[in-house]
């Protein structure tokens, strides 16, 4: 399946490498709005086309899908001006910056009968989905605490009045988008939408949030959620059960999961990652699009739009 790749920062690279594990991946272009910077990009993979202009590459032929690691803003409008054109589009988290956007873009995909997938990374891998397989193992569930928090490369030049992509809301950017998002998606897919949400944040000088947390209330439980980019964390995310608790190392990149019984076993829910976490989903999203699927049964459409109501 031949990709045009949207973006040239480190998310890109760290993609490229894991998909290029994958047998059915290859690279057929490059866009950048620098040609330049396309090129330099281009070069390293080995890649001939660069294209300064999205119309020109969708409709190029030289690519059957897309992967969008554009600044959040932009998602949407790349997202749907892709599918329009026949490409089948896997886009970064989060996927859109509206629920308003996010309503265009499961519009496109079935109007043009073209594959949408968020690439929520954490929520296609082997332990995740064993996870949700052995949830009910800790009887009622009773709370989520999930947390990401990183004190972000970019901060300090920020505190030095350096301002970069990351602290601009004008390009959909803040701790809430790029890194509270980890902990909400995990949440949806395991409980659903919640009854109602509480939010609070700080709100740095550009208006771009620094740090902020949610409780989602839902019948008989909560979700506290946790998300920061100027503090770190290193404490594991929690499941509690009336009969256990199961702690996740990283909620964004979750590996090692362990059940700890209340009557003192524990049990291992872990299951080896033979590749790159963002290689499963890439895996999904070509499956997705092989087997003729608008969306994937695991990061479908409706969980996406779920999750952008509760970070707007």
């Amino acid at each position: 399946m031949r990709f045009g790749i949207i973006g040239t920062n480190w998310i890109t690279d760290r993609f490229i490498k894991a998909a290029n594990q994958h047998p059915e991946f290859t690279i057929g272009a490059v866009y950048s709005r620098s040609t330049e910077t396309g090129s330099a990009f281009a070069e390293k993979y080995g890649v001939e086309k660069v294209y300064t202009d999205l119309t020109a590459l969708f409709s190029s032929g030289d690519i059957d899908a897309v992967y969008i690691a554009s600044p959040n803003a932009f998602h949407a409008e790349q997202s749907v001006l892709a599918m329009e054109h026949g490409i089948h589009v896997l886009c970064e988290k989060p996927a859109v910056t509206s629920v308003e956007e996010m309503d265009r873009v499961i519009e496109a995909s079935r109007l043009h009968n073209t594959t949408f997938m968020e690439a929520m990374k954490s929520t296609v891998t082997p332990s995740f989905l064993n996870l949700k397989k052995n949830l009910d193992k800790i009887g009622p569930i009773r709370r989520f605490i999930f947390h990401y928090n990183q004190y972000s490369s970019r901060y300090d030049n920020y505190k030095n009045g350096i301002i970069e992509n990351a602290f601009k809301p004008e390009l959909g950017n803040g701790a809430k988008m790029d890194l509270g998002v980890y902990g909400i998606a995990p949440v949806v897919h395991l409980a659903g939408a919640p009854e109602s949400a509480m939010k609070n944040n700080y709100l740095l000088s550009t208006g771009a949030d620094g740090q902020g947390s949610m409780i989602l209330n839902y019948n008989g439980m909560e979700a506290i959620i946790m998300y920061s980019k100027i503090s770190d964390s290193f404490l594991p995310s929690e499941i509690q059960g009336e009969n256990g608790t199961i702690q996740i190392d990283r909620i964004s990149d979750p590996k090692n999961i362990t059940i700890n019984y209340r009557d003192g076993r524990t049990e291992d829910l872990s299951v080896a990652h033979e590749f790159d976490t963002m290689y499963y989903e890439l895996a999904e999203f070509i499956n997705c699009v092989k087997n003729g699927q608008l969306e994937s049964s695991i990061n479908t459409h409706a969980i996406s739009r779920e999750v952008m109501e509760l970070l707007v």
